[in-house]
């Protein structure tokens, strides 16, 4: 369903890392986009770019339009548009959590232009530190440690949240936990409001600077209840005060007139505006992560 560009192989442009969020919109904006070559992983088209303007080179991805494979529960066509919606409301909580995106023409066509994530190498785990991967898949990028992991046992161990079980080969299970990262409680928060319908571990980048970010939110803003990711390991518990003061101030700025409701709705219709506002009630309301439905998947396949 997704996008998985979390193999990043190229090398930092130094020059960008000092340019803040407006300018990098600028140049993605703006630029001239030269096409380097095409992420093959993809399910949908993923061409990586550069994007210069004014003697600024910005490495990003570029996501035609033309590019996107229909889906049975989405319009044709409108992805692209999704995920700049996504980063709207991503800057709007002033997490800066989903990496600098715009929507405009290409190469071929209108499409998603999003400033491409350099991320950090894992550290080996400590098993004294932490839990270990019992079959050697676990997934991550932090600085500090790995975000995801398997684990032998039903118990997740300090500084880590339990997900699922999962089945790991010759009848033998593990357990699926996700690091207690503030950054990730963040990302959870922001999925829900969103109603990102395929976190995948692939999808989390930690950049060297310590910064996590999330991509690929093509299947967001449903109105319907489709939040499925590998996040689940807070549910059920209270938001943090950090997340509710975020909330109410969404709450302002979604309101109709409101320049954020504004630019939503070019990009999504009137009844998935009103959705995401009906679930930042609801997260208000509860003052909890939310739980499962039972009705929809609530772990993507594959989860990495």
């Amino acid at each position: 369903m997704g996008e998985d560009h979390g193999v990043r192989s190229r090398t930092r442009d130094e020059r960008t890392d000092d340019l803040g969020t407006g300018a990098l919109l600028e140049v993605l904006a703006r630029g001239e986009l030269t096409v380097q070559g095409r992420i093959r992983e993809a399910s949908n088209a993923v061409l990586l770019c550069t994007a210069t303007h004014e003697g600024v080179s910005v490495d990003c991805v570029y996501k035609p339009v033309k590019g996107e494979r229909p889906l049975w529960d989405f319009p044709d066509g409108n992805l692209a548009r999704r995920e700049r919606a996504a980063f709207l409301v991503s800057e709007a909580t002033g997490w800066g959590l989903i990496p600098a995106t715009v929507l405009r023409d290409g190469p071929y066509g209108e499409g998603m232009v999003q400033h491409w994530i350099e991320t950090a190498e894992a550290e080996e785990p400590d098993d004294s530190d932490g839990p270990g991967d019992s079959d050697g898949s676990g997934e991550g990028g932090d600085p500090g440690g790995r975000l995801l992991a398997l684990v032998e046992g039903e118990e997740a161990g300090q500084g880590w949240k339990p997900v699922a079980l999962a089945e790991v080969g010759e009848g033998r299970t593990a357990l699926l936990v996700h690091a207690d990262d503030p950054r990730l409680r963040r990302l959870a928060v922001l999925d829900a409001v969103i109603n990102n319908g395929d976190r995948k571990g692939g999808h989390l980048l930690a950049a060297p600077d310590g910064r996590l970010y999330g991509i690929d939110h093509g299947v967001s803003f449903h109105t319907e209840d489709k939040l499925r990711t590998l996040l689940w390991g807070w549910a059920g518990e209270s938001l943090t005060d950090e997340a509710r003061a975020v909330l109410a101030s969404l709450t302002l700025l979604l309101a109709d007139g409101a320049p954020l409701a504004t630019r939503l709705a070019e990009l999504i219709t009137p009844v998935e505006l009103d959705a995401v506002r009906g679930r930042v009630a609801d997260l208000l309301r509860t003052g909890e992560h939310p739980r499962p439905s039972g009705d929809w998947p609530s772990i993507p396949w594959p989860p990495v």
